[in-house]
Formats: structure tokens, sequence, C-alpha cells
């Protein structure tokens, strides 16, 4: 095993703060990952469990857990970290959207971004709090950081979902199957059939244009359907994995092109908004947003996406 460096923070230990810190620790890549949460020793104990798994998975990084108080007590521990984390907040319950959460998650990641920005100014951000597009925006306002250093997690996920769908319908390998998304996390998602493709051939020639939307109805969806399953809680397996690829992305610089939620200032003719897109992802968070082929459709339902999300990102910073 090479060196291990860097040192990951996830501030949340729900579900998917515990589960994206036990992937990002079984990587065996980082020397450190820091588990953060309000309740009190729930960071400690999960760190500990996990850490008594190293003789048995067979990985060397330390994981440190530390309970956080109201007014910032132990945010120390997160000081030098490289990518930080930001599941904090309420999931959903059956019934509700993304954008019933705004008013209580925001507080939430309100202060978790000031804390952030105070104990690891030099860390890349990645928030994966709901409602994801205009947390994100929130984030950035609250820790000052560049645009670039502070994106979502989204469309990994959703475009995870829909492969997953895709390779389900036609008995297919998922490693067989390439899809993208685009737009919001949420109702303004844009998947874009053009660059969907199964062994190398065009999705659209394989599906009829009802089954594909069909499809993409279910990856709108992907969320509330696990969401309504569970009764309590979201999902937690494949947002984890999602999040856990974008911060090993930054730390090791790999410039692999990713759906993120990003700044977006020029491509695609639209200017000044976080938005899903992809992007090339190392140290420094953003590099460059990746300007996708699209067709007309598709480009018009993401200029659609994006002034949706841009009209909710003007009242955050109200909240």
């Amino acid at each position: 095993m090479a060196d291990r460096k860097g040192k990951v923070a996830v501030v949340g230990a729900g579900f998917y703060g515990s589960t994206t810190a036990q992937r990002l620790a079984e990587y065996d890549i980082f020397s450190t990952v820091v588990l953060t949460d309000i309740v009190e020793g729930r960071p400690e104990g999960l760190a500990l469990d996990m850490n008594q798994s190293r003789p048995i998975e067979g990985f060397e990084t330390r994981v440190i857990g530390q309970t956080t108080g109201p007014n910032g007590e132990g945010y120390e521990v997160i000081s030098g970290a490289d990518v930080v984390v930001i599941t904090a907040g309420l999931p959903r319950k059956p019934g509700m959207s993304r954008m019933d959460l705004i008013q209580t998650n925001a507080k939430i990641v309100r202060q978790v971004a000031e804390n952030v920005a105070r104990h690891a100014p030099d860390a890349v951000v990645i928030v994966v709090s709901n409602p994801l597009d205009e947390m994100t925006a929130l984030t950035q306002l609250a820790t000052g950081f560049p645009r670039q250093r502070v994106l979502g997690q989204a469309g990994m996920l959703d475009t995870a979902r829909f492969t997953h769908f895709v390779a389900e319908e036609l008995a297919v390998p998922v490693a067989s199957v390439r899809t993208l998304t685009l737009g919001s996390h949420g109702d303004t998602m844009v998947p874009v059939p053009s660059q969907c493709t199964v062994n190398g051939a065009a999705l659209t020639d394989l599906l009829t244009a009802e089954k594909i939307d069909e499809l993409v109805n279910r990856t709108r969806n992907g969320g509330a359907e696990v969401v309504a399953l569970l009764k309590t809680g979201s999902a937690y397996f494949a947002p984890s994995a999602a999040a856990a690829r974008m911060a090993r992305a930054v730390v090791e610089d790999s410039h692999a092109v990713l759906p993120v939620c990003a700044w977006v200032d020029g491509e695609f003719g639209i200017s000044g908004v976080y938005l899903g897109v992809t992007a090339e992802i190392g140290r420094a968070g953003v590099v460059r947003v990746v300007q996708t082929p699209l067709t007309d459709d598709e480009l018009a339902g993401l200029r659609a996406a994006a002034e949706a999300v841009r009209a909710k990102q003007a009242d955050v910073e109200n909240l």
C-alpha cells in the first residue's frame, strides 16, 4: 500500500455520514477520517467500532470521532482537513419533498459551514444536505470560500440510479451501461438520453421513448421511492458511495469527470448559479465545468432547471 495521506472530515454521523466515513476509511488511502456529530458519544462510538474493523478489512486509516457543541466546541478536530463532507441536517419523511427541509436544514448547514471556514479554511467542501442545490449555494455564502471549492453531490447518485434502472430493464451488467443526469436534484432533473449507451449502442436504439421516460421518472423519484419503503430515514448506501468517490477524486487530484453540483458561469449559456453539470474534479475542487454535448431539448431542460434553482438559491441568503 502506498503512503496514506490526507485528512477527510465528515460532519453528521447519521446513516449517510457514518457510511460515508466507513467507505472513506476502507479505501485505505487517507491517514485520517474524522466523524463529528451533535449527539453526544455517537461519533466516538461509531469511530471505535470502525477502527475495530480494521484488522478484518485490512485497512490502516484511523477514524476519529468527536461530539460537537452548539457553539462550535469540538470542531478543532477537523483542522487541516483536505475535504469536508457536510451531511448534517434532517432526512426526509414519507410524503416530504426535498424543499420541505429548507428552513430547518439551512440553519444547521449555515452553522456547520461557519465552523468549517474557521477550522479548515483550505478544505474543499462537498455538500450532501437537502435541498441539495440550495444548501450548496448557502454553504458557499456562509464559508466565503471560492466557488470552485464548494460542490454538491447529486448527479453521481441520480446517474447511478438511472444506470441501475436501465441495466435491470435490459438485463445487462451495470458496467456496460453509461447514463447521465444534469440539472437539479429534484423536480428539474434533466436526464440526457443522447449521452446514454449500453455496450456502446445508443439507449434510444434499445428502448422506446416511452420506456426511457418511465425510467427517467423513476430516477427523478428515486430518493422518494426509497423513503416510502423505509418509512423512517432516507437512502444512504448509494448516496454515501457517491460522496466518498467525490472526496477521493479531490484528494487524489484525479481530474475525474463526474456529474456534480457546481458553480456555472457561462457554460451552456448559463451564468451565476449552482447546477448539476459534469465537471473535472481535482485538488482545487472543480477544475472546470465540462460542456457535455446536448440536444436542443436537453439544453432547454438544463436552462429551465437553472432558472428554477436560481430563484430558490436567491432565497437562501436570508435563511
